[in-house]
């Protein structure tokens, strides 16, 4: 096993530079009870493992000792990676990290499986199909999530506000991602959601704003959802947040060579929206890694008000080097650093703004508060009257009757479809509320200011 040992050595020396602070009799020392221990479970062991197995798990263990999200990838889940930046993959539509042993919810993804049945950004899933979490790799939970198109899968989540865990099965479904939606809020706001950082996504929001720049041509405010968004590919972070930005740098990336340091920068003439437009951008504890770069920028460059909660953390870049014929690993290389210099690394970025999630109820007997109205031999509006008597005058009342009929039922059915489709409903959107008041307050303010 010596000869083995070696033999690791000569082909670590091409790696001189990274290991030159290391003394080789040490390490040779090292690779030796790497030989022993291998050789003593191929021989020993209870059954027999293949000698492939053996060093792949030693390799993956060296990397996830490493960090939550460094790793190696088997050639299978390789290709299911390059599969899945390009926004199509099989599977629950679910972004996860491994925390304490368990697989840890980073955020669900739109119209998936995953976010149909209620998971949540922050749940822990403790089981799968019945099998214990703990003690598996991330790959190893993950490959156990995922199979055939309509087979199911049984989760135990543990969340913190649940004093019992909670059960719940899956139907695994393909999961086709359309990483940008969008729509007009009123005749004035755009609302565009991006819920993942995959290949197409640049291309996918200018598409999409231009879609519905149309319905709007006067444009007062754009709400830039990036709530529960994961993350993804870092270009896609940095055209993003150059959509939006004239000039500047975006976000920055330093390896342990403070030589290696590289820095994005936005470039002029390429912005979706004029500067005077104000910007919100709401994010919470689901918005991770590539979110965290645009929310970054646009608030230390004074583009946006952010708005929402504490973002996730997740201040690393992670480089995939393929390895020729045995797939790849991901390896964390670089921490990224918004325009002032802050590491949001396991910090998150705070919003401007903090909203929590809520729900707005009305306050039971507000209606019997007594107004002017109610008083006896209080005047009358004139006005009103008048505009009563042209109304009448002047419309069908059955026509207007049913005209609000059908109003109704199309707001109905609007409102399912929302439902239905994963989106949370406007009306029980709290934050998307107030990120829309926001933007109307802040043109209400650009009108009367001048005149001060």
């Amino acid at each position: 096993m010596r000869r083995f040992a070696k033999l690791c050595l000569i082909g670590s020396l091409t790696l001189a530079p990274v290991i030159a602070y290391a003394d080789r009799a040490e390490t040779l020392q090292l690779l030796d009870l790497f030989g022993e221990v291998f050789e003593r479970v191929r021989t020993d062991y209870v059954e027999e493992v293949k000698d492939g197995q053996l060093v792949e798990a030693a390799i993956n263990g060296m990397l996830t000792s490493l960090d939550p999200h460094s790793g190696y990838l088997n050639e299978k889940a390789f290709k299911e990676m390059q599969v899945q930046t390009k926004g199509e993959f099989g599977g629950l539509g679910i972004e996860v990290t491994m925390e304490n042993g368990l697989v840890k919810v980073v955020s669900p993804i739109d119209d998936t499986p995953a976010a149909k049945a209620g998971i949540k950004p922050g749940d822990y899933i403790s089981f799968i199909n019945d099998e214990a979490v703990m003690g598996l790799t991330l790959s190893e939970a993950v490959e156990k999530m995922r199979g055939t198109v309509d087979s199911k899968v049984k989760l135990t989540i543990l969340r913190e506000d649940s004093p019992e865990p909670i059960e719940m099965t899956l139907t695994r479904a393909e999961i086709k991602i359309k990483s940008v939606r969008a729509h007009t809020e009123g005749d004035d706001i755009a609302y565009l959601r991006v819920t993942s950082f995959t290949e197409q996504t640049t291309d996918l929001l200018e598409s999409e704003f231009g879609r519905i720049k149309k319905d709007l041509p006067n444009l007062r405010g754009v709400v830039l959802d990036l709530r529960n968004n994961p993350g993804g590919l870092l270009e896609q972070a940095v055209s993003i947040s150059d959509a939006f930005l004239r000039r500047g740098e975006v976000v920055s990336t330093r390896e342990r060579d403070p030589d290696r340091t590289k820095r994005y920068s936005a470039s002029s003439g390429d912005e979706l929206i004029d500067d005077n437009i104000p910007i919100v951008v709401m994010v919470n504890n689901g918005s991770a890694s590539a979110s965290e770069i645009v929310a970054g920028a646009l608030q230390d460059h004074k583009r946006a008000i952010v708005l929402g909660t504490k973002t996730f953390g997740k201040g690393s870049v992670q480089t995939v080097i393929p390895l020729t014929g045995h797939g790849a690993i991901r390896l964390t290389t670089a921490r990224y650093y918004t325009p002032s210099g802050r590491s949001i690394q396991a910090k998150g970025i705070m919003p401007d703004i903090v909203v929590e999630p809520a729900k707005i109820e009305p306050i039971k007997g507000s209606d019997k508060v007594r107004s002017e109205a109610e008083l006896r031999k209080r005047l009358e509006n004139l006005q009103e009257k008048k505009d009563q008597e042209k109304k009448t005058n002047g419309t069908d009342v059955n026509k207007d009757n049913g005209d609000k009929d059908k109003d109704k039922d199309k707001e109905s059915k609007d409102k399912e479809t929302k439902k239905s489709s994963g989106e949370i409903a406007m009306a029980e959107d709290f934050q998307l509320q107030r990120a829309l008041d926001l933007l109307r307050a802040v043109n209400v303010y650009k009108q009367v200011a001048p005149e001060q």
